[in-house]
């Protein structure tokens, strides 16, 4: 599946974008103008039909109004792509992987998709892996692992270039290394690079550490341990803060209002009243045509057999879930789309765990960092 991905790549339009990051690193003299066209050049020559260069549809129905020419602007206004280029540094550890790639002798296009297939690669061995260890049986294993493999967000994440499959892989690794490795330093390193690769989700790491300090004398982690590596976390967040010349607020207008061409010169005012408007009229029909409310379904019935409100086992259960999909409606209130491919780390998240609960004969608070168990 990993081969096929890579012989048969889809050329998303964030493509260009990191592309342009990646000349930027490397040549930091270089005008941009000259990015501009090697950007292009390269994309016309990989793939004739990529769409910032196909002719405008007239019927394609636009979330913000000017999307449907955007694109083909950013490809003929070299000024208004080094603007665009601003939306994407956010991500840095993604953009460090993408250059390192370059400098092994990719080309910029093959090195900005080449990370979400090997992602995609890792995050199934990874699950093969935890399944190993929760199910004790190595066939079953496999045999799931084979369903995640065809698991469409999944697949959708691994064909664009974007740090979806990235980001999910360290979301992993950071349990992984918690749960079943028992490593809480190893859990920090990953989680702070699943923020710097996507920084929305330190809003899911601070529920988290909410959650686990409740539980730190059961996971056996003292306070100022926790506190100091919450502060990494919190520092890679601030990092990026730091370092982007884009708000949120000009962020909302320019994707759900109204595409603006120079979100960093000229930005436009936020609406607070148009804000609003979008967030009550998509809040629902994006979850629903979200994989969540059929998840929630199944969370349900799952925990329904041992239902009970002061079981403290149970308790915990229940508020690890809802930190999840706390953590996805405060995400939709920040940035108002739950599209699937950006959601398969809360997704893979929420099978794990309930395979996890559904099989697991220990509880994990009973095994402490310490003894390795």
């Amino acid at each position: 599946m990993s081969y096929f991905l890579y012989t048969h790549q889809y050329y998303n339009v964030d493509m260009e974008a990191y592309m342009g990051l990646i000349y930027k690193a490397e040549f930091p003299d270089m005008k941009i103008e000259e990015i501009h066209q090697k950007v292009y050049s390269e994309l016309k020559g990989k793939n004739p039909g990529f769409s910032a260069e196909a002719p405008v549809d007239p019927n394609i129905e636009e979330v913000a109004k000017g999307e449907s020419t955007y694109y083909k602007t950013l490809a003929e206004n070299p000024k208004a792509y080094e603007e665009e280029l601003q939306l994407f540094v956010v991500k840095p550890f993604y953009n460090f992987i993408n250059w390192c790639f370059f400098k092994l002798g990719f080309q910029a296009s093959t090195s900005t998709f080449l990370i979400s297939i090997i992602s995609y690669a890792a995050i199934l061995m990874l699950v093969l892996c935890f399944l190993m260890r929760i199910l004790k049986n190595n066939t079953l294993a496999v045999i799931i692992t084979l369903l995640f493999s065809l698991f469409k967000p999944l697949l959708e994440a691994s064909r664009h270039a974007s740090a979806d499959s990235l980001s999910c892989l360290l979301l992993l690794l950071s349990f992984y290394a918690f749960t079943i490795r028992k490593s809480f330093f190893g859990a920090t390193i990953f989680a702070m690079l699943c923020v710097l690769a996507r920084p929305e989700y330190f809003i899911f790491y601070s529920l988290l550490y909410a959650f686990i300090f409740l539980y730190k004398a059961k996971l056996h982690i003292k306070t100022p341990l926790l506190i100091l590596s919450y502060g990494y976390i919190f520092s890679s967040f601030f990092l990026v803060q730091y370092f982007n010349q884009i708000a949120w607020s000009t962020l909302f207008m320019n994707q759900f209002t109204q595409v603006q061409i120079y979100p960093v010169s000229q930005p436009d005012a936020f609406d607070f009243s148009a804000y609003l408007h979008y967030i009550k009229s998509k809040i629902l029909f994006e979850f629903n045509s979200s994989y969540f409310p059929i998840l929630l379904l199944f969370l349900v019935m799952l925990l329904a057999n041992n239902f009970s409100l002061t079981n403290k086992k149970n308790q915990a259960q229940y508020l690890f879930f809802a930190i999840i999909y706390g953590s996805v409606f405060l995400r939709f209130l920040v940035f108002p789309s739950l599209v699937n491919r950006m959601m398969i780390g809360f997704y893979l998240l929420i099978i794990l765990a309930m395979i996890y609960i559904q099989n697991s004969k220990v509880d994990i608070f009973k095994n402490s960092l310490e003894d390795g168990k």
